[in-house]
């Protein structure tokens, strides 16, 4: 007996999951001041980029100034040079008529003729130095101009290596701002969001308090309260869980947030899809999977269009828990505040939204992201459940 009354209370567990994340009309004004600071944080991130890019831009531009004139400047180098090698060549002529003019012939020597042809000692001096002037100021010349050249080709190697320099710089400042510009488009792709979280808790707040649930109140517990009075008749307790399909198998486990919920599909690819438990429609959606006949860029897999979703609140003890049925090829016949039973048909098995082929996704959890399941899409994970640990699945269904 003792025995019984132990496998009925760990059923009873496993049935009615007992770990719920209480919350109020006051954490969700919470989460308005939270996303609304992040906003502004973004905001203040994307000025700060912008600012960075302006003066990155700026560096850019003057880089591209001084790599003009190092280019200006080899060029002026090179024309420097080759001026200079034609004067070495004409240099090099005038040299070879002064030798050829001072050259022995005939086994004489013309510039010892030229020296002592002089009448007078004075007039051989003259004669002496006039010819060691000639040859001194072309060996002078030439060394000059040699210089300069060794000088100008070393000035052209340090402009290039320079320039070199410049293109490097250049090039790193316009990864800099490719990095930053990228870092812009991350937050600013991620604004949406924010302001979508922003949205979504401000109307949780108008909800509740619209509702009637005090500021500090248990939203779940009010909700449940106060919908189920002004319905004049309760939701029935669920008493147990039951697969949403009569036959068929799993393709896909659960995974945590990997894979928030439990695929199925079966030989009849258009299987009529009932609830988990009894409860109320809460929700019935197609999702944005698709826009304009554009796919969205959270799409990760093939998108036949939106997916069909219908959302089931249930009672689990004075508390809602919430299953979600997506990829739907069409709906049943009810909509959002009509009362569903174990037996009702609420869509039949398609491959609507993200989906490479016919089959349910089926998530559970404690709350949901419309406006009436008391938490915001990004705190949805937290409250997942894994429908195999309230719906048995027969080892025969087990296909992955």
């Amino acid at each position: 007996m003792k025995k019984k009354v132990l496998i009925l209370l760990l059923l009873a567990f496993i049935i009615f999951p007992l770990k719920v994340n209480a919350k109020t009309v006051a954490d969700f004004e919470a989460e308005v001041e939270k996303y609304t600071a992040e906003l502004r944080e973004k905001q203040a991130h994307i000025a700060k980029n912008d600012a960075e890019v302006k003066q990155v831009e700026a560096n850019i531009k003057k880089i591209e100034g001084q790599i003009t004139s190092a280019e200006n400047e080899i060029k002026r180098l090179t024309q420097e040079i080759n001026k200079n090698n034609n004067e070495i060549a004409k240099k090099l002529e005038e040299s070879k008529a002064i030798m050829a003019y001072y050259q022995i012939e005939n086994g004489d020597n013309a510039y010892l003729e030229y020296a002592f042809g002089a009448e007078t000692i004075t007039d051989m001096i003259y004669r002496l130095s006039i010819t060691e002037q000639l040859t001194d100021y072309n060996d002078k010349i030439m060394k000059e101009l040699k210089e300069l050249i060794k000088k100008n080709e070393q000035d052209k190697k340090t402009q290039a290596a320079k320039k070199e320099e410049l293109n490097v710089l250049q090039s790193n400042l316009e990864k800099e701002k490719s990095r930053i510009e990228a870092d812009t488009q991350g937050v600013v792709a991620s604004l949406p969001s924010t302001q979508a979280l922003i949205k979504s808790a401000e109307d949780s707040v108008k909800y509740y308090k619209n509702l009637g649930c005090g500021k500090t109140e248990d939203i779940s517990s009010c909700q449940f309260r106060i919908m189920q009075s002004r319905k004049g008749t309760s939701l029935p307790s669920v008493g147990a869980f039951q697969r949403p399909i009569e036959n068929g198998y799993v393709t896909q486990p659960y995974k945590g947030s990997r894979h928030k919920g439990i695929d199925l599909s079966s030989s009849n690819k258009t299987i009529p899809i009932h609830p988990i438990a009894e409860g109320e429609v809460a929700a019935k959606y197609e999702d944005a999977c698709i826009k304009n006949g554009k796919k969205a860029s959270w799409c990760p897999y093939k998108c036949n269009g939106n997916a069909k979703i219908i959302v089931i609140r249930h009672n689990n003890n004075g508390r809602y828990i919430y299953s979600m049925y997506v990829h739907m090829s069409n709906y049943g016949s009810y909509d959002v505040g009509s009362y569903v039973t174990k037996d009702s048909v609420i869509g039949y098995m398609g491959t609507s939204g993200c989906s490479t082929g016919n089959h349910l996704h089926l998530e559970i959890a404690y709350c949901h992201y419309n406006v009436a399941g008391a938490c915001l899409p990004d705190t949805y994970n937290n409250n997942l459940i894994n429908p195999a640990s309230l719906i048995r699945f027969p080892s025969s269904w087990s296909n992955y």
